[in-house]
């Protein structure tokens, strides 16, 4: 009964969810959650993230970072400039960042150490803000949901189809299973979709693209030949990733140029 029960459940989820495209031209499939549910999960998250993280108390660094940001998302299509965007820099060594639905980015200080100017570090910006503009969230739940049949989320989702509201739903998601489900790891190809698009991001914000390459190099180097960092973790083979990323450079070359022409020269540090 329980198995029946499952399926039945699952097949539920799976029936609310719609396929669209990523902006890279990839199919998804996505639909388990309301994007106004998404965006909930996303501000939870992050409000959970800054209960039990320290936040950076210097001035400037908040600046820094919410400068990137700023000038990132301001080539991001209406709807998603539309969000509350929101950034902070957390104190952990941990050379990683993140961004969220909702509109809600974080930067460990240990990554500041490793971007090594406004260039490299709005390379690691534009890519998490990536994950976000090309529904990686959504796909990865709708995923996962749609996997695991789990009883008591997948009705919870269902209960709210039939009126009892995103809030409650959220609400009975909450826990471990939003944390679970909002900050699951991507997968390589969403990692690669992020690269793609965060790339073209920070060049239309005017941030060279070729700083990319650099910053990879850097998280390489500050892995010291061990395991990974983990913002490379999810990642296809580095020495791959680099020559795919000097290669979108090489090309994107003449839109950070035009973008630079227009007056788009971001001088956040």
């Amino acid at each position: 009964m329980r198995t029946l029960t499952a399926a039945i459940a699952t097949m539920l989820v799976l029936t609310a969810c719609a396929t669209t495209t990523s902006p890279t031209g990839r199919t998804q499939y996505v639909g388990a959650v309301s994007q106004a549910q998404l965006d909930q999960m996303g501000e939870q998250a992050f409000a959970e993230t800054k209960s039990k993280l320290q936040q950076s108390p210097d001035a400037k660094q908040q600046a820094y970072v919410r400068c990137i940001v700023t000038a990132v998302v301001r080539e991001l299509p209406a709807d998603a400039r539309r969000l509350n965007w929101e950034s902070v820099v957390f104190v952990d060594d941990n050379p990683n960042a993140f961004a969220l639905p909702g509109g809600k980015v974080g930067v460990y200080t240990g990554i500041l150490t490793v971007a090594r100017d406004q260039d490299q570090l709005a390379a690691v910006i534009a890519h998490e803000i990536g994950h976000v503009y090309a529904n990686h969230h959504d796909e990865r739940i709708t995923r996962q949901l749609g996997a695991q049949g789990a009883l008591g989320v997948a009705g919870a989702l269902v209960g709210s189809r039939y009126g009892e509201g995103a809030t409650q739903t959220t609400s009975q998601i909450g826990g471990a299973a939003l944390q679970t489900l909002v900050l699951l790891p991507g997968t390589r190809s969403q990692e690669t979709e992020a690269d793609v698009v965060g790339q073209e991001l920070m060049a239309k914000a005017g941030f060279d693209p070729r700083a990319a390459v650099g910053l990879w190099q850097n998280m390489i180097a500050a892995s010291g030949g061990s395991r990974p960092p983990q913002w490379l973790s999810t990642h296809p083979n580095p020495e791959s990733r680099i020559s795919e990323l000097q290669a979108r450079a090489t090309n994107l070359v003449p839109t950070y140029e035009q973008a630079r022409a227009a007056g788009r020269r971001p001088a956040c540090g």
